[in-house]
């Protein structure tokens, strides 16, 4: 092999070396509703989300479903919220909720409820 050649190699590999690689884990994001919105505001979300917004919210309207616990607005406003970013991101939608709403890189799924991520 060429001295040329050789170097090319060497440099690519530098290169790919030098460029930090990010992991499938680390581009993972949840749409979860934020600790510090009050409970009437997380409602009105809520609310939208599983109306007009077209959020499934099946998952924590009945007792019986996996995310219907902790029976609280926000633990419910996190399911909402997510279902509908995970759906409409790509299509311009967004974890917002008139900033009741944050992303987070941690899989916020606890028990028998499973938050959806859409890559």
């Amino acid at each position: 092999m060429s001295t040329f050649l050789m170097r090319i190699l060497l440099a690519l590999l530098v290169l790919a070396l030098a460029i930090p690689q990010q992991s499938a884990a680390e581009s993972e994001q949840w749409c979860i509703a934020d600790e510090q919105t009050p409970d009437d505001e997380l409602q009105a979300a809520l609310d939208w989300a599983c109306s007009k917004g077209g959020a499934d919210c099946s998952k924590m309207q009945q007792q019986n479903q996996p995310c219907f616990l902790p029976n609280t607005i926000r633990d419910h406003a996190s399911v909402a919220f997510n279902s509908y970013y995970q759906t409409y991101k790509h299509k311009g939608g967004s974890c917002y909720f008139k900033g009741a709403a944050m992303i987070t890189e941690l899989d916020p799924s606890h028990g028998s409820c499973h938050y959806e991520y859409k890559p």
